[in-house]
Order: structure tokens, then sequence, then C-alpha cells
């Protein structure tokens, strides 16, 4: 039997949390609603469908505000490549109410960027941390959210900074060759094509093309909001309401993007010739998509392969002296992406050895499993990398873009967890899963002092060509025919020839005088016919060989086969 002080405290034990629940959720700013808490990051979500992620540390004297936009290059449309990254400079050129930010961020002492990626966009301010900073800094992003100048003379001034990075890019052996090796593993999945764009894409943007991508993509049920560092949870969410609320909830549906790419079916290769002083060779293969769990063994694999001093592919090529550097890249994106491996071997010395190393290498895995020694040199340099990014601000908001662009931010942690628990067998697995023959792509940059080119096309003025064409004389026009049975009937001539032909002769007159005959030769009926219709096929084609050869012989003409 329960006492009456036993059942007080049963009840305040029961009720007090839900009282407490309930003050917290009462203590949201109007429209807030409050998701997930993952290890002190908690979601909020705002009736205009932005997603808030706030990640308080008092202990540390700075504050990060990022904003991630889910739109990359892998969004742009025919002719619009190098878009998402042409934007991502403009909206630092300022709004109406806020002048140049660019200028405003930089005279208040604070460091920003602005990135692109495949699928993602995103801008971070880091600042001492302050209620003013922080103030300033949510009301520039929520104004460069949705009144951003884009202005076709933002564009033309920014021009030179955009070039001069693709030129940087065109300069880089290692970077060029990765662009096209792009291009061949991805034959129709945007992610073949590099964020800085095509040349000719860039210097001839549409303005309005560009406007109309910001105003699809840059809107709040498009983006998430991360605050991290020194600041009061309360108070800023209430300065995320205040600003980034009255933002309208967009009427428009984002596009969906459906493109697959295909399993690869054989080796691809791509050779570059360049002028350069040393030589690349590359091998590319398709794995899977970032939030799948062999994603992290796939780029423990990269890392078991390629790492000094202990890597397989290290050992097999630099110690061995038949290259100066291998690395690797493992592309966790939304879609299915790449593991990269690429050597530079010095002038002079083999490609052809430096790659065959390379593959030996790879083979020579399903002999010599992965073993738990190498998983685990790899596991614990991830270890730390999650560990100095969660204590880091502005690391983090960075880093945990690359999870929103995945599909959720969690997926920062979960990946953490992979890394934690991935085992030999898994890495193992994708290994022979993966890097096969048929999967991969192969490229070459091959140093060429003076490169063979074929020449540019030159424009052509068709307008001017056709300005004062005459052509020949007009060939004379065919009659008006009725096609009525009637009048066919009347038209045509009918007669039978002494070997029993028949013919049928319909004069008329048509264009430039030509003629058209048809021959029809009756094999049998329906009962003798039976079963033989490949016969009357192949007489049908032999008469027509007949007829070229016959051609051919009177006029000298070599024939098909012949």
């Amino acid at each position: 039997m329960l006492t009456k002080t036993s059942w007080l405290r049963r009840a305040a034990a029961f009720v007090l949390p839900m009282f407490v629940a309930l003050a917290a959720h009462a203590a949201l700013p109007a429209g807030v609603t409050q998701g997930a808490t993952v290890e002190g990051v908690t979601e909020y979500r705002l009736a205009n469908g932005l997603t808030v992620l706030l990640f308080p540390d008092a202990t540390k004297a700075k504050t990060t505000v990022n904003v991630t936009y889910r739109v990359g290059s892998a969004y742009e449309n025919y002719g619009e490549t190098g878009m998402a990254h042409l934007l991502e400079h403009l909206v630092f050129k300022g709004t109406p109410s806020r002048g140049n930010i660019m200028q405003e961020l930089g005279r208040r002492g604070m460091s920003f960027n602005g990135t692109t990626g495949q699928d993602r966009t995103n801008y971070f301010e880091s600042f001492n941390a302050s209620d003013e900073s922080l103030d300033w800094a949510l009301a520039m992003e929520a104004d460069r959210m949705v009144n951003s100048y884009i202005r076709r003379s933002d564009l033309d001034s920014e021009m030179t900074v955009v070039r001069n990075e693709f030129e940087m890019g065109e300069n880089s052996p290692r970077r060029v060759l990765y662009e096209k090796m792009l291009a061949s593993a991805y034959q129709w999945h945007n992610y073949g094509k590099t964020g800085i764009g095509a040349r000719s894409d860039i210097e001839n943007v549409d303005i309005s093309h560009l406007q109309a991508f910001y105003k699809l993509y840059y809107q709040p049920d498009n983006a998430v909001l991360i605050v991290a560092g020194k600041f009061d949870p309360d108070k800023t969410l209430a300065l995320i309401a205040k600003y980034f609320g009255p933002i309208p909830k967009p009427t428009r549906t984002l596009p969906q993007m459906w493109t697959e790419e295909p399993v690869q079916d054989g080796e691809r290769a791509v050779t570059l010739r360049r002028v350069g002083n040393s030589q690349f060779v590359g091998l590319m293969y398709h794995t899977v998509r970032g939030s799948h769990p062999d994603s992290v063994a796939a780029d423990v694999l990269g890392d078991v392969m390629t790492l000094a001093p202990s890597g397989r592919m290290y050992k097999a090529l630099v110690e061995a002296r038949k290259a100066t550097s291998v690395v690797s890249d493992a592309e966790s994106l939304r879609d299915p992406g790449l593991l990269t491996f690429i050597a530079e071997v010095p002038e002079g010395a083999s490609l052809a050895a430096a790659r065959d190393a390379m593959f030996a290498t790879i083979d020579n895995v399903a002999k010599e499993p992965i073993t738990e020694a190498e998983v685990a040199r790899v596991r614990a340099r991830a270890a730390k990398y999650f560990d100095d990014t969660i204590n880091n601000p502005q690391a983090f908001g960075v880093a945990i873009s690359e999870s929103i662009a995945l599909g959720d931010w969690r997926l920062f942690f979960i990946t953490r967890d992979r890394y934690r628990t991935v085992k030999p067998e898994d890495v193992q697995r994708v290994a022979l899963a993966y890097l096969k023959r048929s999967n991969v792509t192969i490229g070459e940059f091959v140093p060429d002092p003076k490169p063979d080119r074929a020449p540019a096309p030159a424009a052509v003025d068709v307008a001017a060509l056709v300005k004062d064409y005459k052509g020949d004389a007009t060939v004379t026009a065919g009659e008006a025919f009725d096609p009525s049975p009637a009048n066919l009937d009347a038209r045509t001539e009918r007669f039978t020839l002494p070997n029993g032909t028949k013919v049928a002769l319909l004069p008329k007159k048509t264009r430039g005088g030509t003629v058209k005959i048809a021959l029809q030769i009756d094999q049998g009926d329906e009962k003798s016919l039976f079963g033989r219709a490949p016969q009357g096929m192949l007489m049908a084609e032999m008469l027509i060989v007949a007829g070229e050869i016959g051609r051919a012989t009177a006029t000298h003409e070599p024939t098909e086969g012949s």
C-alpha cells in the first residue's frame, strides 16, 4: 500500500519532467519547434522550413555562424557549369540595406569564407564572442539569403577573381588530370564536372540565369543555420526567430535530381599531354554514397594504401622509387562517389611501371587481406580528426556542412561511430567489390613541351554567310496531284507484257523529273509459303545485292564486301 509521501514522490517523478519539458517548449520563440539533440547539438525548425543547429560551448572564446545551402555544382544545368561557385562569390557583394558584405566582415575583424562543393554551398564567419557581433552576423546572413544584389556589374568585377581561380587549376597537372578522369568516370551524372565550371560557361553566363538559380535554391527551406561556440542559446534562438522568421516559406517546389550513373562495364583510359615537368598516373574507382556504411571502409582503404610510411601503395611506389608521392581521395557525396589514387612519377621514370605497381598492389589484396593493424592506424587518425573538429567551432560548422549535403547533420556523428567500429573484413570486402578492372578509369599526364593539338574550331558568322546566297536555278516543281482512288484509276495506264508481267504506269509531273519504279514478285499463296518467310526475305536481299554489284560494275565503283 502506498503512503501519501511515497505517492507524492512517484507523482512528482512522473509529472515534473512533463512540466520541465512544457516549460522548455513554451520558452521557444513563436513558430520555432525543437527537434533532436545529439551530443550537445540541438536542432530547431522555423515555420518557413529553416533548420537551425545550436552547439553552445562556453569554454570557447569564439563564435561561428555557418549557413549551408543544399545546392552545389551537381545542380547546374547545361551551359551553366560553375554557376554555384559564381553565386558564392556574388553573395559577398552585398544587399540594398547592408552594403558590401565582404568589406563589412573585414571591418569587424571576422574571419570568413564561402566554399562550394558538389552537393552544398556554405558560408561562415568566426569572431570573438559578443552579443553585438552575433546579432550582426545573424541579421546579415538572413538578409543575404534572399536580398543579395546578384548584379551584372558585380559579376563583371568578380570575373577576374573567378578566372584567376580557373587558370590556377588549369596550371596544375594533377588537378587537370583529375578533372579529365572525372569526365570519363561519370558519363551522365553531373559529378563528372568540376565546380569551377567550363571557361565558356563562366565567361558567358546569363545574369538572369544566375539570379533564377539564386532565387530557387537560396531559401530557408533549403538551408541549415549552424551556430557553434560561445553564445547564449535562448538569446540566439530569439535572434534567429527575429531575423530569419519573417522570410516567407517558398511556394516553389525544388527540382528532384534523378540521374543515376550506370555501373561501369569496362576500363576507361585518359591520356593528357600538356606542358609540365612532372608525370602523374591515376586510378579512379566508383564506390558508394557518403551515407552508406561502406563509405567509411572505402576511405579507410584509401589510407591503408597510401599513408606513409606503412601504406601498401606507398611502399610499392615511393619506397621502390617508382614515384615521388602517392595519395588517395575517397569522395563522400550524396550520390555514389569515388576512390581515387594518384601517383607523381619523376621525370624520366616509367609511367607504365608506376601504373603496373599500383594495379599489382591492389590485386595483391586478394592474397594478402587487410589487417587489423592497418585499420587500427587509420581508426586512430580518424578519432583524432573527429575530436579536433568537435572542439573547434569553425571546423565543426564546415565539417557538418558535408553531412548536411549527404542528407542529415547527424551523419557526422554516425560516420564517426562507423570509424570506431570498422573492421578489416569490411575494408577487405569493399576492396574486392569495387577495385575491379571493369570499374576503373586510368589517367596519365604525359609532359610535352610542344603538344600537337588540333586547332580550336573558328566561329562562323552564319548570317553573313547566307546573306547574298542565291543558289542554282529553281528546279521545276511537280504538279499538284489528287490522290483519290477515282483519279488514280483514271490516270493509270495498265497492260500486260508477253511474258505475263502486269504493268501499271502512272504518269505525272514530279519535282526534278524523277521517276520511281516498284517491282512486286508473287511467290505463292498462304499455304505454299507457310514457314518459309526467311527464304523470301533472303531472296529479296540477294536481288538488292545483285543490283548493287551490277551498278558498280557499270560505273566501276567498289561495293561493300567486294
